[in-house]
């Protein structure tokens, strides 16, 4: 997918350029008395169990949906080679689904599902425990879309089981790699307001996990996204004590949302990057309002996103970087160590990169090029970078919701050592012997244009243009009168 967060949904309140369909949901033709995932199907779970096991599955044939991105940028598509994935149960059948925090929605194939895309993946097959509706299910991702059908039936993820989860049952997918990776599905973990399926018909899967833990300190879940097949993390309402023993570990800024707006993702403050210990500004956000750019937290996205002038300056400063169809490629020993300083106020704190993560290897290699772990994608507009494994894999990371008069918040712990990461990169790529290059500090002024500044332009034309008419006007009447005067 080479990144799951959806490009249309992203871009809720804005303009969609990169979106070729809508993300849509009709109720027309059904009638519910009571919303299916109701708070009486709250999530019961055992004492003292929230850790669910991840796995990072390597997909076995990327080259096959090649055929349906045409549309979509390469560095994405050859990037998109990884998947962390849960097991979860449906109606007492297992599935192994994506884990996403840059959606909402719960969905996994079902048996109707014919498309090459779902081949060779289980099935959901339906149970006596299901209740079917005719709600139409459809959803386009950054890479990839999804339709079918909404229902509910009883899901367990860990120790954790709801009855009647309204769930998506998906009868054609494209462009995602499920069968690559081995998932049946995609399990979203991000706010209620940005789900496909409406609150009026359910609530979402994460809603219900967090109503099983009483005690609302506890209403998180954390992630820690590993290198290998199974040193990765997930839990929800408890911390992994390889990480964290404590909230109080971690750094937590409140999830951004514009004044007046729902929370929509897991989106904090991008005050700027550094490379090499030299400080990297960013161009002005385009989000209404943002102060600073806005960055979306997405375990479903592998590269780290952003605009494509600052991509470009970024590896400019960096040196020695190519770009080329794939996107930016930079020489496979290319030693360089990047910080990410994310955060408001009090918060505000630099988390690293491990170099491995910025000419990243896995990715993809073209002689002794490696796939840039930064590449450049305009077509957010809800925010301004999407920030995937490249460098979730360098935190631990908490999400939580909001309590009492709490907002939620995201917590961030960086786990890499910038000169041990350094020392081994080295030891494992070889020594670097290209120059030093200069790094652009300061981002240039934009020479677009922002919908405020078009709007503030168009009004004060306005006003000029009226005061014109006026005079010409007001010089008219008095030609007029001087040629009565004078006929």
């Amino acid at each position: 997918m080479g990144g799951v967060l959806t490009a249309d949904k992203l871009q809720a309140s804005y303009s969609r350029p990169t979106v070729l369909d809508e993300v849509m949901v009709s109720f027309s033709r059904i009638n519910l008395g009571t919303r299916l995932g109701s708070s009486s199907t709250a999530a019961k779970a055992k004492a003292g169990s929230g850790r669910i096991p991840v796995h990072r599955v390597r997909r076995s044939e990327l080259s096959k949906t090649r055929t349906s991105l045409a549309q979509t940028d390469l560095s994405l598509a050859d990037s998109n080679q990884f998947a962390y994935l849960i097991q979860i149960d449906i109606g007492g059948q297992h599935f192994m689904v994506l884990l996403d925090t840059g959606s909402s929605d719960l969905w996994v194939v079902s048996s109707d599902c014919t498309t090459l895309d779902c081949s060779g993946v289980p099935k959901y097959e339906q149970t006596p425990s299901l209740s079917l509706t005719d709600v139409p299910f459809h959803l386009t991702y950054l890479m990839g879309n999804v339709t079918g059908l909404v229902g509910s039936d009883t899901v367990t993820v860990g120790e954790f089981q709801v009855s009647s989860q309204i769930f998506a049952m998906a009868n054609a997918t494209g462009g995602l790699g499920l069968s690559g990776a081995g998932n049946s599905g995609i399990l979203g973990l991000a706010f209620p307001a940005e789900a496909s399926i409406a609150d009026t018909v359910g609530r979402t899967l994460l809603e219900n996990l967090f109503s099983a833990l009483n005690d609302t300190s506890k209403r998180f879940f954390a992630f820690k996204l590993g290198r290998d097949e199974d040193d990765s993390s997930f839990t929800v309402g408890e911390l992994d004590s390889i990480y964290a023993n404590s909230t109080d570990d971690l750094t937590h800024t409140p999830v951004y949302a514009p004044h007046g707006s729902l929370y929509d993702y897991w989106k904090l403050p991008l005050q700027s990057l550094t490379i090499n210990g030299t400080s990297f500004e960013l161009s002005k956000s385009r989000v209404k309002g943002a102060a600073a750019p806005i960055a979306v937290l997405d375990t479903g996205t592998t590269l780290a996103l952003g605009p494509t002038q600052d991509v470009a300056r970024f590896w400019e400063s960096v040196g020695g970087a190519r770009q080329t169809d794939r996107g930016w490629e930079v020489p496979c020993n290319r030693a360089v160590v990047v910080g990410l300083v994310l955060g408001q106020g009090s918060s505000q704190k630099e988390y690293v990169l491990d170099p491995a993560d910025v000419s990243w290897k896995e990715g993809s290699v073209d002689g002794g090029w490696c796939l840039g772990g930064v590449q450049g994608n305009d077509g957010v507009f809800a925010a301004d970078w999407l920030l995937g494994d490249t460098f979730l894999r360098n935190v631990y990371v908490t999400h939580h919701a909001a309590i009492d008069s709490k907002p939620p918040a995201i917590g961030l712990r960086g786990l890499t050592d910038p000169a041990a990461a350094l020392a081994a990169f080295v030891n494992d790529r070889g020594a670097d012997t290209s120059p030093p290059a200069n790094v652009s500090s300061h981002a240039p002024q934009s020479n677009t244009l922002s919908g405020g500044d078009i709007c503030g332009i168009a009004t004060a034309g306005g006003f000029v243009a009226g005061v014109m008419l006026a005079v010409l006007f007001y010089t008219f009447l008095k030609l007029c009168r001087r040629r009565r005067r004078h006929y």
